[in-house]
């Protein structure tokens, strides 16, 4: 069985609804994983643009969701602590929590979420920007799958 990342509101590859991009209500898609390792202690996200200008755009950080968590609902609120227990970084808008896709016009961008199962929490407080993440998880990934959306204006 291979550690799965789905969503309801758009497939691999297809766009992503309006509603979850700042032309709309810039909510978070819905998004469902099955089949993580069952030794995973937790689960971090990360979605960014690697289509940006200038560099990859970080859209969302969240971490230390209990591995017992199988789905996040549409439009996670921006708090920095959720009441599941996960924590919630700053993307590069300089805020916490989900930012959607918002494109300067032209081409399609694509915009990945990828999703880490983890042998044990980060250690990070609530906050935490993308690559301090990505450091406090380094040797501790016991398997990933993403799923990528594009997105154009």
């Amino acid at each position: 069985m291979a550690f799965e990342l789905s969503s309801s509101a758009f497939t691999a590859g297809q766009a992503i609804p309006q509603q979850h991009t700042c032309d709309g209500a810039d909510r978070s898609p819905p998004l469902r994983w099955k089949d993580a390792p069952a030794a995973a202690k937790s689960l971090a996200l990360i979605a960014e643009d690697p289509d940006a200008p200038g560099a990859t755009w970080t859209h969302w950080v969240l971490y230390d969701l209990p591995a017992s968590v199988a789905e996040l609902p549409e439009g996670v609120p921006r708090d920095a602590t959720l009441p599941s227990g996960g924590k919630q970084g700053l993307n590069d808008f300089r805020k916490t929590g989900y930012g959607g896709p918002c494109p300067p016009p032209g081409k399609p961008h694509r915009y990945f979420f990828r999703l880490y199962a983890l042998d044990a929490p980060s250690g990070l407080e609530p906050g935490a920007k993308k690559d301090q993440l990505r450091h406090a998880i380094e040797g501790h990934v016991l398997a990933h799958t993403e799923l990528m959306g594009t997105y154009q204006r």
